[in-house]
Parts: C-alpha cells; sequence; structure tokens
C-alpha cells in the first residue's frame, strides 16, 4: 500500500468476509473511514494480529458484540491520525497498539483511548501489533483472575501459540515456575527457551504425571488451558491443593467427563473467561497494569512478542491457512504505513 493519509480517505481497505467458511471466505472490500466518537481514537493501521477468535468468527461461530465492525480484527497497532471529542490520553501522530472489540483487519479503526497503550521506543509496529489480544488475555486470566504469585508453579497448554509465549515470559519474569505443553520436540524446545522449566510433549508423555514429578508431588498452582476435552481432568489430577485452573477456549471440544471429588478434596477453583465482549472499563483497567507493570519489560527487552510471519492486508486468507499449520508465535498482517 502506499502510504497516505487516513484522516483524508472517505474509503478504506478491508478484509471482509464473504459467508462463513474457510480461509478463501476473506476478500478485500472497501468501507467508509470511521470517525472516532466521544472519548474515542482513531488509528491509522500498520499492522494487526491475526489470532484464533478471528479463526472462529470466519467459521460463523463467535460473532462480534454489538456495535463493533463486521468483520475480524482484535489487535492493532499504528497512529493515531484523529481525536474524538475529550479524547486526551494521546496526540496526532503517536504510535499507539489497542486490543479492539473487532475491525482491526482494515487501515482505520477507532477504540476508546482508555483501550489504548503507547508502543515504547525501539519497538517495531509489526512488533506491537502482537501484544494486545494475547498480552491483554494473559494478564487477566493469569494475574488478576487466577492471582499467579511469586514462587508458585505455573501451567500453560499450547506453550508456543501467542498465548503460550507470552504466557510462558510474563510468568516467568513474576518469579514464577514455569511448566509447558507442546505437541513436538521443536516447539518444546522454543518453550523452553523462553522460559519454561520442562515442556511436555503431548503426544508422547503425561503432562498429568510430569507436573507432579517435576514438583516433587505439589502439582501446579495455576493452570491455563485452552484446549479443554480431555485436558479438564488431567488438570484436576496436576493442579495444587487450592490451584486455579483457567479455561479459555477449548480446541479439543467444550464437553469433558471430570471426577469432582478432586475439585471438593484439593478445594481448587475452575473458572474461565472471554474478552472480547467485556467492557471497555474492565480491559481499561488491564491496559493501565500493563502500561504500569508489563511495558518496562518490552522497553527493556526482558519480554518479546514471538514473531512467526508477517502478511500483507490483502493476504489474510493465506495468514489463515498458516495459523491452522504448525507455528511458533504471532502471525500478523501489514497495511505498508510502518512509519
Amino acid at each position: 500500500m502506499k502510504e497516505r493519509d487516513v484522516a483524508q480517505a472517505n474509503n478504506m481497505r478491508i478484509i471482509g468476509l464473504n459467508g462463513p467458511g474457510g480461509p478463501e471466505v476473506l476478500v478485500p472490500e472497501m468501507r467508509p473511514t470511521p470517525e472516532p466518537g466521544k472519548g474515542e481514537i482513531r488509528i491509522a493501521i500498520a499492522a494487526a494480529g491475526v489470532n484464533r477468535p478471528d479463526v472462529m468468527q470466519r467459521m460463523g461461530v463467535y460473532p462480534p458484540p454489538p456495535g463493533a465492525p463486521d468483520w475480524p480484527g482484535l489487535e492493532v497497532a499504528g497512529f493515531v491520525d484523529r481525536l474524538g471529542e475529550g479524547a486526551s490520553r494521546f496526540e496526532i501522530g503517536d504510535r499507539v497498539m489497542a486490543l479492539v472489540p473487532g475491525g482491526g483487519y482494515a487501515e482505520a479503526v477507532t477504540v476508546h483511548e482508555t483501550n489504548a497503550i503507547q508502543v515504547p521506543d525501539g519497538m517495531r509496529l509489526d512488533e506491537a501489533a502482537a501484544i494486545p489480544e494475547t498480552f491483554f488475555t494473559v494478564w487477566s486470566n493469569v494475574f488478576m483472575r487466577a492471582g499467579l504469585k511469586k514462587g508458585e508453579v505455573f501451567l500453560v497448554h499450547g506453550g508456543t501459540s501467542g498465548i503460550g509465549t507470552t504466557a510462558i515470559q510474563l510468568a516467568r519474569q513474576f518469579g514464577a515456575r514455569v511448566f509447558a505443553t507442546a505437541g513436538s520436540a521443536e516447539k518444546c524446545a522454543a518453550a523452553e527457551k523462553l522460559g519454561a522449566e520442562i515442556c511436555f510433549n503431548y503426544r508422547q508423555a503425561d503432562f498429568a504425571e510430569g507436573v507432579k514429578e517435576a514438583t516433587g508431588g505439589r502439582g501446579a498452582d495455576v493452570i491455563l488451558d485452552m484446549v479443554g476435552g480431555d485436558y479438564a481432568d488431567r488438570n484436576l489430577k496436576c493442579a495444587a491443593v487450592e490451584g486455579r485452573i483457567v479455561q479459555i477456549a477449548f480446541l479439543n471440544g467444550p464437553k469433558a467427563e471430570i471426577d469432582l471429588s478432586r475439585i471438593m478434596l484439593k478445594r481448587l477453583v475452575f473458572t474461565g473467561s472471554t474478552l472480547r465482549a467485556r467492557s471497555v472499563e474492565f480491559k481499561a483497567d488491564i491496559a493501565r497494569d500493563i502500561e504500569r507493570l508489563v511495558i518496562p519489560l518490552l522497553a527493556n527487552g526482558k519480554v518479546r512478542p514471538v514473531m512467526e510471519k508477517s502478511y500483507p492486508l490483502e493476504q489474510a486468507a493465506e495468514a489463515h491457512r498458516h495459523l491452522d499449520q504448525d507455528h511458533i508465535g504471532k502471525i500478523v498482517l501489514t497495511t505498508g504505513r510502518m512509519e
């Protein structure tokens, strides 16, 4: 894309959905360029993250919340190019990243200013676009909901996914012992390089037995699970006394047979959440925590988004095909407006 002033354009490119289905339903379209409302900013998008919820929306099983754009994209980075009434956190031209309820696969998006964060100096905008969805999700579930503390044992499934790579790094930085699962020796090596003490290859080993053995019988204080299905009872098995299990997805299905006695005898908390439909105010609370506690780690390089590959915006379908294959870290779409 040739660099241009989004603020002067009446229409913009987006990636729309030609009905539910496979990656081929992702098609370029033209839509009116949005105007920011009260307290909102408009972002001229440089890059947008590609995430599993985008795939679910493409397949027709995860509709956007009321009022959100009807095309995918939950995280973006770019430049502030217009301020809505009362918006004062940023100035025109500031580099920002933001969690949005939809519409990130585009050249511009509007978002409440409290849900945007300044991009650290020296960080590329394609890297920044890979941060909001995964970092907001991990922070709100692992640290706010589950209350992971220094010295506790943390287990994350899908250790080389965007969520997994983020969770491993943050849990390690905040003093937890970290374990992970992944589906190959290569992925396990990548998870361990990021800070996992042991990554269990679920195709070859029983992670529940492995965690118990590695912790001297204690088990995991906090488990972050996006797999579901038959993992549910194994999570209960390897959870520590008064452990907390947080379900954020269920790639193996939403139903499972579990032994309820384990919840009772270990005094476990089995909870879950989704983020997309939560209020602007709730997301603002997460953003302020991230600004205060996580941005310094990103700024000094102690934590970084793990990048797999970037694609031009118009190749969104190919990016989705890549997401469905083996990969490590995040995939992003770029508009060509990096500086």
